[in-house]
């Protein structure tokens, strides 16, 4: 992986920004569609979706915890005793801002696009991108340890690509969705 842009190693070696960047993405991603439209609202649900209301706080957590998990990282760059931990310390880095971005794009795909589908690609490479970054990142030298910050936040994304896998799957063959789904450029007021 390239090395972290100057800047955005800057971000994560500042704490407040560090966790406010991911959890002021996330809010703003968020708020960028609506979740609870006619189209979202249609869609069949797999067994063991939670509560609308459960995604703001977790998700706030986890970005909070994502966040601080990339400030320890930094700190093992610039603390690297060894070339192999400052380069294992800035691929872990890269792929945090990498899986950020893949992160922040689920909701518009999802939601804005309204598109199960590619949403569930892009779920998929999250997650796989999660657990690598979290294998990395555990092996440094943190106090706290990174994998207890990022262990909640891989298992909520393989949780979220199951919920994901399960729309695409309940709603394959399902009438409403497929017109819904023919009329995604529409505005939202013509469904």
């Amino acid at each position: 992986m390239a090395p972290v842009p100057e800047i955005l190693l800057n971000v994560a070696r500042n704490p407040f920004l560090a966790v406010g960047l991911p959890i002021g993405l996330g809010i703003a991603s968020g708020f960028s569609v609506d979740p609870q439209s006619i189209w979202a609202k249609s869609l069949k649900q797999p067994p063991g979706a939670p509560p609308d209301a459960a995604f703001g706080p977790v998700w706030t957590a986890l970005y909070g915890m994502m966040g601080y998990a990339s400030y320890l990282c930094s700190t093992a760059i610039d603390m690297g005793a060894t070339f192999e931990t400052k380069a294992l310390a800035e691929n872990a880095l890269g792929e945090y801002y990498v899986q950020l971005g893949l992160n922040l794009l689920w909701m518009p795909t999802m939601y804005g696009l309204k598109n199960p589908i590619l949403a569930l690609g892009n779920i998929g490479i999250l997650a796989g991108l999660v657990w690598d970054m979290t294998g990395k990142m555990s092996k440094l030298d943190t106090n706290p340890n990174t994998k207890y910050l990022l262990v909640p936040y891989a298992l909520w994304v393989s949780y979220a690509a199951y919920l994901n896998a399960g729309i695409v799957y309940l709603n394959w063959n399902n009438t409403t969705a497929q017109t819904l789904a023919k009329k995604l450029h529409q505005p939202e007021h013509q469904l």
